[in-house]
């Protein structure tokens, strides 16, 4: 069964930056169109962003132009580099198959933008 290794999440102030990793235990994970997705306390779980096998990637209008997702299918690992943080980027984020939720769901890993 595919397991998913969400890191890199933390406490960083408005405006700074922070790099998730996810790390897919997939031999076929480069075929994969893999999303990160977020959900912040009593909201419902949402999609931040997405990457094609290929490397194609769509983004929220809330994070469009502050967060780039990418992937090293060597590495069957995907990114999530995070700019201009705001205290509404505030959730645990997840990585998992895009549009649909293949695989089991990892632990995620907690970002939080607060001063």
């Amino acid at each position: 069964q595919v397991q998913l290794v969400e890191s890199g999440g933390g406490l960083v102030q408005p405006g700074g930056s922070l790099r998730l990793s996810c790390a897919a235990s997939a031999s076929a994970f480069r075929i994969y169109t893999m999303g990160w997705y977020r959900q912040a306390p009593g909201k419902q779980r949402e999609l931040v962003a997405s990457t094609t096998s290929g490397g194609s990637t769509n983004y929220a209008d809330s994070v469009k132009g502050r967060f780039t997702m990418s992937r090293d299918n060597a590495k069957n690992t995907v990114y999530l580099q995070m700019n201009s943080l705001k205290p509404e980027d505030t959730a645990v984020y997840y990585c998992n198959h895009y549009p649909t939720v293949y695989f089991p769901w990892g632990q995620g890993t907690q970002v939080t933008v607060s001063s």
